[in-house]
């Protein structure tokens, strides 16, 4: 790692402290094109310089190859290809190496830039944010604007690594014990990861509602609590479970939980953070703004292990 890579993330661990200032760190790259793209730090293990490639035979769409790093066999990717930007013979000579849904993967970048810190207010879901791009939307999770005005589009790494991975095989999950007029509320922006989730609940038998960012879920869950119950009734008699991601658009998963967990109105209801951001740290940062469990993205079988206590309470 030359010393500029090594710089970027030296203080990686430091910025775990953001979580639950609504606050996010971005690491810039580009792709050899205009376009600026965008990671969560949190996800980012470190940047390099790209080491020889070991193509293998039936490789998925947009590997190149494999490499071993530090005695582990990882898969490189190629971003270029899955947002379409390849260029024939171009050498693509760095790669962040990323760790999230508990895989390990290295990514190929024409270069990084700098890392830049926004509010999350200030990171927009494709749809609420003109952009010129010609990127497939469908990979861009969401999108930020830089102080000189330039876009910056935070791809949907979950959804690229889903792709090349495949969809995981729902085990034998337990159905869960369920009145008909209770359900579990769940947020996140990924679209992969909201299609992963709606699989085992309807497996399970739970009814759902849900939203796409943070802040759209507490807008939701402000009119579900502002309904006028009946005598010894109370939100708690429906709602069972709210569900979080921690990383989302306008709203991170860490401030909607200090907003449910000080609204008496949610008492008793509780929180769980299913994440791709795994560390121990991410979890530390969940337990203090008062989650209930933490799960890491994406196991069918842990998850429903997690929600079926609570559902039984």
């Amino acid at each position: 790692m030359s010393a500029t890579d090594a710089s970027l993330l030296a203080s990686v661990d430091a910025r775990t402290k953001l979580a639950g200032s609504n606050k996010m760190e971005i690491l810039l790259f580009s792709l050899g094109t205009r376009e600026t793209f965008g990671i969560n730090v949190f996800k980012v293990r470190e940047v390099s310089q790209t080491p020889a490639i070991t193509k293998t035979p039936n490789m998925p769409f947009g590997v190149q190859g494999v490499l071993s790093l530090r005695g582990n066999i990882i898969p490189v990717i190629s971003l270029a290809r899955f947002v379409g930007s390849e260029q024939s013979g171009r050498k693509f000579d760095t790669m962040i190496v990323t760790e999230f849904n508990k895989s390990t993967q290295a990514f190929l970048v024409d270069s990084v830039d700098r890392i830049i810190r926004v509010d999350w207010d200030r990171v927009r879901a494709p749809e609420n944010m003109m952009s010129t791009s010609a990127t497939n939307s469908n990979l861009i999770t969401a999108i930020t604007e830089l102080e000189d005005g330039k876009l910056v589009s935070i791809l949907d790494v979950e959804q690229i690594l889903a792709t090349v991975v495949g969809e995981p095989r729902l085990p034998d999950i337990p159905t869960a014990q369920m009145e008909t007029d209770q359900y579990l509320f769940f947020v996140d922006d990924s679209v992969v990861a909201r299609k992963e989730i709606t699989s085992v609940l309807e497996k399970m038998g739970i009814k759902f509602q849900q939203a796409t960012n943070g802040r759209e879920a507490w807008e939701r869950l402000q009119v579900l609590a502002s309904r006028t119950w009946g005598e010894d009734e109370c939100l708690h008699d429906y709602l069972k479970i709210i569900l979080v991601d921690a990383e989302m658009p306008e709203m991170d998963g860490y401030v909607l939980t200090k907003l449910i967990k000080s609204d008496v109105r949610f008492k008793g209801i509780p929180v769980i953070m299913h994440s791709s951001l795994s560390s121990n740290a991410n979890k530390a940062m969940g337990s203090s703004v008062g989650v209930d469990a933490y799960v890491a993205k994406f196991d069918p079988a842990i998850l429903a292990e997690t929600l079926i206590p609570f559902l039984q309470r």
